[in-house]
């Protein structure tokens, strides 16, 4: 293939704006060029993506479906750029035609189809499959505005509108003619005939899932992949009867009520029609991708007696568990298969990926829900949990524990269970979360069926998150650890570690990272109005806010600092800048109080006098892949707080130490891992392991005896009561933690961790205050990352559970 040169994309972006835009390179504006971009280079991307797929039919390989709710992407214009070797070149081409490259990737909206870590990893776990050659494809739904934009009005979490495809369906290749059909609703009538039980399912809703590809380039192959996002459409747009008599809602219910599907992520399920919302939104692109898969792999074999060979389902938590009686309902009703020989596939076709221990998100639907909406899935259903019920009990032959392993009980569709009962394997995501898999969550099925039971630890595309972001640390590496192998072995970094005494190494270190503060500080000043100190430690703490990852405990924390300022004004301090940025979910009251509780925060330190220079507190609006990646390379401290045991595995941890940030932190999720890489002297560990957590709660756990004996922590918890200078208390917060409100007092021990928490800081400042010993640390981080790379974990699902090749 002949080399492409900036010229070559010139000419190429000159022919998609006429073509495209009708428009001249002097005539368009910067989002017709953003848009021109992201076609030339999807256009490449879709010839290798045919060449993928012929090589893996004619090689009859098995293929991946890697199945989530969410896939967290961002922008794509750089990284597909970065993976077909072309960034140079493009932005070489934009500055030849007039335009500034870094207003074009700027523009570019981050495509809102995830909320944290699991839709993060599923993307990071794409660019890992596609680089390692692994023919594979991501499935979800192609939501209209994905989760929220976030606002902070008054000091609160106000939730707009994200029109990410205003810009970003320039990725979006849509294939009407692969189209399938969901139903919903409708009643099941059966009959024998020619010795046969059929199955019809009658008066069903239709919705059309239409099929919109978006291209995944790996990095230094031709290898392509493909994220395939379901839109829902409905089979008629308007009903012209009820049209003609003037019933104009009611003619166009069904087509509102189809769309509605792929309008948002995670509707709020407090309601019922919440809930059935979100059910529909499961088994509508569950269902249309088992459809589409079966559809191809008979295409190509002529059967689906040999699916499982073929074909793995990953399932990312719990939210695709569908995926396993529409697997049955497809062998059985449409291929005519046995019961055994249905559940024999769908057993060697589907693993499942726990992300958490919460109960919340162990999801169990009511059974009235799924009889009315999915009546043959409810049949289903049924028949899977009577046999694994009896299956439990023939094994055990103990109530409790068919209880606790039951698929269907109390009422209640229990999906995790279903995805043990229905899955070849079930794998947590660190040492530590698979371990309470095995030894508690779990504990039951392990007993019984211990070999489905593994680790992978997650990871991340370093590609991405370290070369693509981190510029100025990317050639620190080339020019230490043997140029580019990093970027494919990625333990490559280890090399690193022999500068660890090396003076000039370390400086220049300190040098990049002061540049990428600054860099940051702008970027803020820009996007934010916020003018940020350099010289201070830029500490931070950005992710979903959840009262298990204790953004409150670290508030806390800031309180004490500042009512030691209000004590004694002239004391010496290394300035600190705490930045946080995080989005509740829309009905979580308390999650939303405690941004609001930041905000007051930061109001009352930030224009308190005694504070300049000293202490500073940044609630960063609508955090988001592009803010994240501005951010990390910047960070020098990485809060990951969580109470020891909730935290399945974390990926943000990887992405600051991967970026030479510290981290002050519990043992929970990968936390162990990194402490096993770097020990107790690279780390600032502190608060109760899990097994001290979990006995501290049997033994009965009374928040209110450390209130009342800890008068630094008692004077902290005090202030939220009393409020801040925009006259807001919290004293519900107050309330959470010492006395009970509605649940039992301090649920995840912030009160239990304050005091190991404030020594953590304490020393985490004391080491700052050692330049040398501070950036010989930051190196030894980043040096023994590479464990923590996507490839590697992919590679292991690759080995361990899929039994895929890869490069």
């Amino acid at each position: 293939m002949a080399t492409v040169t900036s010229k070559t994309l010139e000419g190429a972006l000159g022919a998609k704006l006429r073509l495209n835009f009708g428009s001249t390179v002097e005539e368009a504006t910067d989002a017709q060029m953003m848009k021109a971009c992201a076609l030339v280079l999807r256009d490449m991307m879709a010839i290798r993506e045919v060449e993928t797929k012929q090589m893996v039919r004619r090689e009859e390989k098995r293929q991946v479906h890697y199945m989530s709710l969410e896939f967290l992407m961002g922008r794509s214009l750089m990284k597909n750029a970065y993976n077909l070797g072309l960034l140079p070149q493009l932005r070489q081409a934009l500055e030849n035609l007039g335009f500034r490259a870094a207003d074009i990737f700027e523009l570019e909206p981050d495509a809102a189809l995830g909320n944290g870590g699991l839709g993060r990893l599923a993307a990071c776990y794409l660019d890992s499959m596609t680089t390692l050659e692994i023919p594979a494809t991501g499935y979800s739904i192609c939501y209209e505005l994905g989760l929220f934009r976030q606002k902070i009005i008054e000091g609160q979490q106000v939730e707009l509108p994200d029109n990410w495809k205003d810009l970003g369906d320039a990725w979006l290749m849509p294939k009407p003619q692969e189209t399938e059909e969901v139903h919903f609703g409708g009643n099941i009538r059966e009959f024998w005939a020619d010795g046969y039980h059929h199955v019809v399912h009658e008066n069903y809703q239709t919705v059309l899932a239409i099929p919109c590809d978006m291209e995944i380039a790996g990095y230094e192959t031709r290898h392509t992949n493909t994220l395939r996002l379901w839109d829902a459409k409905s089979p008629s747009p308007v009903d012209m009867s009820l049209f003609s008599q003037g019933e104009y809602l009611k003619a166009t219910e069904a087509h509102a009520m189809a769309e509605v599907i792929a309008k948002v992520l995670y509707p709020e399920d407090k309601h019922i029609e919440g809930k059935s919302l979100r059910l529909k939104q499961q088994y509508f692109f569950v269902s249309a991708t088992v459809q589409s898969v079966a559809r191809r792999h008979l295409e190509t074999y002529g059967t689906l007696k040999n699916f499982h060979e073929k074909n793995v389902f990953q399932v990312n938590d719990t939210h695709p568990a569908l995926v396993i009686p529409e697997l049955m309902r497809l062998l059985i009703d449409d291929a005519g298969l046995s019961w055994d020989e249905a559940w024999y596939i769908t057993t060697h076709s589907v693993a499942y990926t726990n992300h958490t221990v919460l109960s919340e998100a162990l999801e169990r639907w009511p059974q009235d829900l799924i009889q009315r909406n999915l009546p043959r899935i409810w049949q289903v259903l049924v028949e899977i949990s009577n046999r694994w019920q009896k299956k439990v009990e023939d094994f055990y032959h103990d109530s409790t524990k068919t209880e606790d392993m039951a698929i269907i009980w109390g009422g209640q569709v229990r999906m995790a269970n279903l995805c043990i009962a229905g899955g070849m394997a079930v794998n947590g995501v660190s040492g530590l979360h698979s371990g309470i898999l095995k030894k508690d969550l779990f504990r039951n099925a392990y007993g019984m069926e211990p070999w489905k039971f593994q680790n992978v630890t997650n990871g991340i595309d370093h590609r991405r998150w370290l070369s693509e972001i981190n510029p100025g640390l990317d050639r620190l590496i080339r020019d230490l650890a043997g140029g580019d192998e990093y970027l494919l072995h990625p333990t490559a970094l280890s090399r690193l570690d022999d500068y660890a005494d090396d003076a000039e190494v370390l400086q220049r270190l300190s040098e990049i990272k002061r540049k990428n503060k600054e860099a940051f500080a702008d970027y803020a000043r820009r996007t934010q109005d916020v003018v940020l100190n350099p010289d201070a430690i830029f500490d931070v703490q950005v992710k979903r806010l959840h009262e298990y990852k204790r953004q409150l405990l670290n508030a806390l924390h800031i309180i004490t600092l500042y009512q030691q300022l209000q004590d004694d004004p002239g004391r010496s301090m290394q300035p600190q800048t705490f930045l946080f940025g995080a989005k509740a979910a829309p009905g979580y009251a308390v999650a939303k109080r405690i941004i609001h509780l930041i905000n007051s925060l930061a109001d009352q330190i930030n224009h308190d006098p005694i504070c300049k220079d000293k202490l500073q507190v940044v609630f960063l609006e609508n955090y988001r892949v592009s803010l994240a990646e501005q951010l990390i390379p910047a960070s020098e401290v990485s809060q990951q707080i969580s109470t020891a045991g909730k935290e399945a595995s974390g990926t943000g941890n990887m992405k600051f130490m991967m970026n030479g940030a510290l981290t002050v932190g519990t043992l929970d999720g990968a936390n162990v891992e990194m402490h096993d890489l770097l020990g107790d002297e690279n780390m600032f560990l502190f608060g109760l392991h899990a097994d001290e957590v979990a006995e501290l709660k049997a033994r009965g756990y009374l928040p209110q005896r450390l209130y009342a004996r800890d008068p630094i922590l008692r004077r902290a918890l005090d202030q939220l009561k009393t409020g801040f200078r925009d006259g807001v208390s919290y004293e519900d917060l107050f309330a959470r933690l010492v006395t009970g409100s509605n649940c039992a007092a301090d649920e995840y021990l912030l009160l239990a961790d304050f005091a190991a928490y404030c020594a953590a800081e304490k020393r985490m400042v004391e080491t700052y205050a050692n330049p040398a010993e501070w950036n010989r640390m930051s190196l030894h981080n980043i040096a023994r990352s590479g464990m923590f790379a996507a490839d590697r974990a992919v590679a292991e699902y690759a080995d361990h559970i899929w039994h895929v090749g890869h490069r």
